[in-house]
């Protein structure tokens, strides 16, 4: 049974001094976003090889020069093609420094962001973990890279069901995806070595909480939507650790997350 859930991907954009205008970065994204359609027109398509260059690029001037430094984490986005996991219409785009929409009002987070939360996970072959949010499925796909497990969990059915397609076609067979309420996590599949959430809540779901392993770490942005940071919590002896990382702006978690913070 499909449950009304979250909103998924991240809006986020965090500057190379890890701080954001949002009506500036809105500005620059659509901007942006209005070149690249145009100079898309009449264009030809990009060879893979210039895609793999490009990649290559992103790792070292947008990662490395910000601090990621885990050589797994690096290894993986250097591997996953971006470029699958955006519209066609902004695929010239897949490696510039920013997010893009995927559509139904949604993004594909800046590539340093999901390099940074990654990392932030300290993400072990062994570990089983939990997404809310899945989005395009790139986050999941680098995951997959790194992990045993992914289990996603997404609200906009369409966005689910290319997001399985798109992982499924580039051969990710350990990412389990679903439709439901990313606030409650997933239950039946608990509890996770690790919690990673592209959406923010007011503050961090108990559910989620419940479901992270002991010496288990979350990475989660709270706050509304004009002021957020995103938190690293660490659960050691069934409490938590909590750690602010960065100023980040996402979309904010709805349905059953509102229904909590209305109380």
């Amino acid at each position: 049974m499909y449950s009304v859930a979250q909103s998924s991907t991240a809006t986020a954009f965090v500057s190379p001094l890890y701080e954001l205008d949002f009506f500036v970065g809105r500005v620059w994204q659509w901007l942006m976003l209005a070149a690249v359609v145009a100079s898309g027109c009449g264009q030809k398509a990009t060879p893979p090889s210039d895609f793999t260059a490009q990649r290559q690029r992103m790792v070292q001037q947008q990662l490395v020069t910000r601090g990621i430094n885990d050589a797994r984490v690096l290894a993986a986005m250097a591997k996953v093609p971006r470029e699958e996991f955006v519209a066609p219409e902004s695929r010239t785009a897949s490696y510039e420094d920013g997010p893009l929409p995927i559509g139904y009002g949604q993004t594909i987070s800046q590539p340093y962001i999901v390099a940074f939360m990654t990392e932030q996970l300290h993400p072990k072959l062994s570990d089983r973990v939990l997404e809310v949010g899945t989005g395009s499925g790139y986050q999941a796909a680098i995951l997959a890279e790194l992990v045993s497990e992914i289990y996603s969990i997404e609200i906009v059915q369409p966005l689910a069901k290319n997001a399985e397609a798109t992982l499924q076609r580039l051969g990710y067979k350990n990412v389990h995806l679903k439709i439901g309420d990313g606030y409650q996590g997933w239950p039946e599949e608990g509890p996770f070595d690790a919690v990673i959430v592209t959406c923010a809540p007011d503050k961090v779901p108990q559910p989620l909480v419940d479901q992270l392993k002991d010496g288990g770490r979350m990475v989660i942005p709270v706050g509304d939507r004009f002021a957020q940071q995103l938190y690293l919590l660490e659960k050691k002896n069934g409490q938590l650790k909590q750690s602010a990382t960065l100023p980040v702006r996402f979309v904010p978690m709805t349905s059953e997350a509102e229904k909590k913070s209305e109380k």
